[in-house]
């Protein structure tokens, strides 16, 4: 049975610096059935990410900004509960229309996925955009050879915990990660198979990281910027490349901060600073579900998420996300 009306969260302001919960509503609006070559999704899972920040800025980007007043857009998996497609109803599919508990939209932009290969959410993260950003970036990017040192910022978050295992697995002979806090690093070390970790808290990131890499660091993911990108360039070896994957130090700034006071060291040092974005790197994905599915299947690839229940504290999870409350990937689990 299709329900008459839905919840979905909207964009009503446009954020200063760091969201508050009065930028954003949740409002219901009518479920639509869908027409020819359309599908009605229940969605189960929708993922929260660092990225959408950026698009609740009226800036022009690599993607456009949502619009005030209408629903948020982001990733998501759930059942398929009418179709007029060749996408049975039943089926389980990844889409981009999030923040709502139904989406009616075009088959084409669906993906069916296999909840028998791995759990529904894992397509969120580590099956999908947040594994490939990580493989991407370690191979295209900034491609890891045997015996590197690397180094990962975020290295507790979403990306950050698969791009160390991945590291791993190119050929790297030492993974350094950072995160916030004491807890998070030891995960780093215990949990996400990381070499030795840094507590970006206790500052002196240059010295942390010189220490943890004596012999410097060859390749460095990152997901911070500011003073992580500043402290890898000083650290990196000749020749050394880093993927500029995000800057989440910067995404509510209501200023831009001053780049690294050290960048001309690229220079001598014949440095590669590459930015990138996911999207560029669908061809990639065959690839890496197939080399990640049976990294899962062995036990060997670890992963973790943050679970929050509930369309309703949809906006909590991502604000918590920001703040880095997250260890893994951030998903609100939609009943």
């Amino acid at each position: 049975m299709i329900p008459a009306t839905g919840r979905e969260v909207r964009l009503v302001a446009r954020p200063v610096g760091e969201p508050d919960p009065s930028d954003f509503e949740l409002a219901q609006a009518p479920v639509r059935e869908p027409d020819e070559g359309e599908i009605l999704v229940r969605n189960e899972w929708i993922s929260v990410d660092p990225y959408m920040r950026g698009r609740m800025n009226d800036v022009k980007s690599y993607t456009p900004p949502f619009k005030l007043g209408e629903p948020m857009e982001g990733g998501a998996v759930g059942t398929v509960i009418a179709s007029r497609s060749k996408i049975p109803e039943g089926a389980t599919v990844l889409h981009g229309l999030g923040w709502r508990e139904y989406a009616t939209l075009d088959a084409g932009s669906a993906r069916p996925v296999d909840p028998e290969r791995a759990p529904a959410q894992a397509y969120l993260g580590v099956l999908g955009m947040t594994g490939l950003t990580a493989y991407a970036g370690l191979t295209e990017i900034a491609p890891v050879q045997d015996g590197d040192v690397v180094f990962v910022s975020g290295a507790a978050g979403a990306v950050g915990g698969v791009a160390g295992q991945i590291a791993r697995r190119l050929g790297a002979s030492r993974v350094i990660g950072s995160a916030g806090g004491p807890e998070k690093a030891a995960k780093l070390t215990k949990d996400f198979g990381y070499d030795a970790a840094i507590d970006y808290r206790e500052g002196e990131l240059e010295r942390q990281l010189s220490e943890a890499a004596p012999n410097g660091i060859d390749v460095y993911f990152d997901n911070v910027g500011g003073d992580h990108l500043r402290a890898a360039i000083a650290v990196l070896n000749t020749y050394g490349r880093v993927a500029m994957c995000g800057a989440v130090s910067q995404y509510n700034k209501t200023k831009p901060d001053p780049g690294p006071d050290n960048l001309f060291q690229a220079v001598g040092k014949r440095l590669t600073l590459r930015g990138f974005i996911v999207g560029d790197h669908q061809k990639l994905m065959g690839e890496y579900v197939q080399r990640a599915s049976g990294w899962l299947r062995e036990g060997s690839f670890h992963t973790e998420e943050t679970v929050v229940e509930g369309i309703d504290n949809a906006v909590d999870a991502f604000l918590g996300m920001l703040k880095g409350r997250n260890v893994g990937k951030m998903l609100v689990q939609l009943k």
